[in-house]
């Protein structure tokens, strides 16, 4: 029964194979889901036992300049993903109410930005798995969250799906939306790694979740008119994005009411914002690197 059913998943996967996008078939990652697999196996190992354990007797480590370069880097990386998705579906005459995903058969370099955009989207939610081990290695334990997790593990392995079988079509709107979210959240945290001398600047941090909660919506707003008009495009990949961000909607719902209404009522409020601490961090997605930021 094992062998049968292991059989069976082995065909269901090469023949889904065969409606994979032939134009992105040999880059790295792509052609098997092994390596994805593999870095979320060991992320897992890292966040739940090595990491733990290893700063068990250990005094947070400070990371000097890496922490503020790292969070820009991501800046230049979200800011180049988005102007990829931007600039190629522009060219290429994407519509933000309907556009295809049967795009396997056109290698223009308009379609080629946009399939590169989506690689790289997918590759940023790798490097975006150190962000729960810098928490770990500052002693920030307080942030990985549900949320934080579920939120780290399930991206890239969707992004891989879309990577390799949609890298063109609808998909770019998600991109666009989410790179362009993460140019201002990474700025925010780059920023606030500079010192407490920033501090009177970063009063913002509060709307950051609800910039993320807002592109939620938005991308399920945007999912369910092209199910209702019925444009031709994978139905599984509607619901999955509908059914995902739904999930993100609550989880960002509950940590909101945690991190800014609960401290709202037993902290009150300064300048008309809720005086949080530096767990009360403004997307639940941090990686850890900000002290006090209000």
């Amino acid at each position: 029964m094992e062998k049968l059913s292991v059989q069976y998943w082995s065909d269901l996967y090469t023949q889904a194979e065969s409606f994979a996008d032939p134009r992105v078939a040999d880059w790295p990652l792509i052609s098997s889901p092994v390596p994805t697999i593999c870095c979320l196996v060991a992320y897992h190992l890292i966040v739940q036992v090595l990491a733990p354990k290893y700063m068990a007797n250990r005094a947070p480590m400070k990371f000097g300049i890496f922490l503020p370069a790292y969070n820009f880097a991501l800046v230049a990386l979200n800011y180049y993903i988005f102007h990829l998705a931007l600039t190629g579906s522009y060219g290429a005459g994407y519509s933000f109410v309907c556009t295809s995903t049967d795009r396997a058969h056109l290698v223009d370099e308009n379609e080629m930005k946009v399939a590169t955009a989506i690689w790289w989207f997918y590759a940023s939610k790798l490097i975006e798995l150190s962000d729960t081990v810098l928490f770990l290695l500052r002693k920030n334990t307080r942030q990985v969250t549900f949320l934080h997790v579920y939120h780290h593990t399930t991206m890239p392995i969707f992004w891989w799906i879309g990577a390799k079988w949609v890298p063109g079509g609808q998909p770019f709107f998600g991109v666009m939306l989410n790179s362009a979210v993460h140019v201002i959240m990474y700025s925010y945290y780059g920023l606030s790694t500079l010192g407490p001398h920033m501090r009177q600047y970063l009063w913002w941090k509060k709307y950051i979740t609800k910039l993320q909660l807002a592109q939620f919506v938005v991308a399920i707003f945007h999912t369910a008119q092209s199910l209702y008009i019925d444009c031709p495009c994978p139905k599984w990949m509607h619901w999955a994005l509908i059914i995902y961000a739904g999930s993100l909607i609550v989880l960002f719902l509950n940590f909101y009411a945690h991190a800014y209404s609960n401290r709202t009522s037993s902290h009150g409020k300064k300048n008309g914002h809720a005086v949080t601490e530096n767990g009360g961090r403004g997307d639940a997605l941090s990686n850890g690197r900000n002290k006090k930021a209000d």
